[in-house]
């Protein structure tokens, strides 16, 4: 029997979402009967042909043209909307998602974000090259965090990392879903609720945080009703995808002084024109999608995919298989 052919694609300017000869090394020795070709952008698809796996960061749904053999897509991603999902399900392919790692970076940068704007670090950052002193600017604006209630919404498995870090800052966490796990606290001390009751829960909130993934149905789902609904003065942060957030209603928001402030790793487009108002707004920060950044990252990317590829070899189920999205369920990754 011929053996199995994975193709590799997993190029990127950062060395840390590269996959590097020493990963290659790792996968040819624990699967020596597997033949693992690595690619580059502009040779996939010469390798395509004899492919039954891909293991890349993108797949064009031009590609399935000339992959006849392809079963399964897998990414090291934990989003899949930059995925033709609906394509591969037509074609009757197999698509995963990779989660488990995205979680501590990420809840690292969304507590970041949280405490520069709960302990004035972003304005005394900008004040510090016009004012001699500004401690009173900071009395003003500064808020605590213990006590304070933060809302995920889109609450999967980085939510649940997000929320051990905010409850180790002495947070109430509630954790938003379209199908919560269980009614009232989880181990994780969330307490949860639907999707339904957003705006009880943005209205008892003091942070906003915003996990959920691209799809039709959560598109624009940060809107002026849901805005309208935030608790005054409250906080909102985006980690999840831009498409969820209609961002004029936000600057709205923000002028209106409903919001304290908003953290956006997203926005539509990125990056934002110069001249864009949420690139000027005293109450804006952003950070240019850099929320899952981590030095460990292509090390348990590939560590997930080899241990799916095992399970592929022994036909058992696979994880983080994904379908076309239908509805807002949980985070972007995991």
């Amino acid at each position: 029997m011929n053996s199995l052919v994975v193709l590799v694609c997993l190029e990127s300017p950062h060395a840390f979402w590269q996959l590097s000869d020493e990963h290659v090394k790792t996968l040819r020795t624990a699967f020596p009967s597997v033949h693992f070709r690595i690619a580059t952008n502009d040779t996939i698809t010469e390798y395509l042909p004899n492919a039954q796996v891909y293991f890349g960061w993108r797949f064009q749904p031009g590609w399935f043209r000339v992959a006849p053999s392809l079963a399964w897509i897998a990414s090291p991603a934990a989003g899949t909307d930059h995925l033709p999902v609906a394509e591969a399900q037509m074609a009757g392919l197999t698509v995963t998602r990779s989660y488990g790692f995205h979680g501590p970076p990420m809840a690292e940068h969304a507590m970041g974000l949280i405490l520069g704007f709960s302990r004035g670090l972003f304005t005394s950052s900008r004040l510090q090259r016009t004012q001699r002193w500004w401690k009173d600017d900071l009395a003003e604006e500064f808020f605590d965090l213990a006590g304070a209630t933060m809302a995920i919404v889109g609450c999967g498995s980085i939510g649940a990392h997000l929320a051990r870090a905010a409850r180790s800052f002495g947070m109430h966490v509630l954790g938003v879903r379209r199908k919560p796990p269980a009614t009232g606290s989880g181990p994780d001390g969330i307490t949860w609720m639907r999707t339904d009751d957003i705006l009880k829960a943005v209205g008892s909130a003091d942070v906003v945080v915003d996990l959920l993934p691209a799809t039709d149905a959560t598109r624009r789902f940060f809107d002026r009703e849901v805005f309208a609904g935030f608790k005054p003065g409250s906080l909102f942060v985006n980690l999840g995808r831009a498409s969820t957030v209609d961002q004029t209603a936000l600057l709205e928001a923000l002028d209106t002084g409903r919001l304290r402030g908003a953290a956006l790793d997203v926005t539509n487009p990125r990056p934002l024109p110069m001249g864009h108002p949420l690139r000027w707004h005293p109450r804006v920060v952003l950070s240019p999608k850099s929320a899952a950044f981590s030095h460990t990252y292509m090390d348990d990317a590939v560590a997930f995919f080899a241990d799916n590829l095992r399970r592929y070899l022994a036909e058992a189920p696979l994880n983080g298989m994904v379908t076309a999205p239908t509805a807002p369920t949980s985070a972007t990754g995991g």
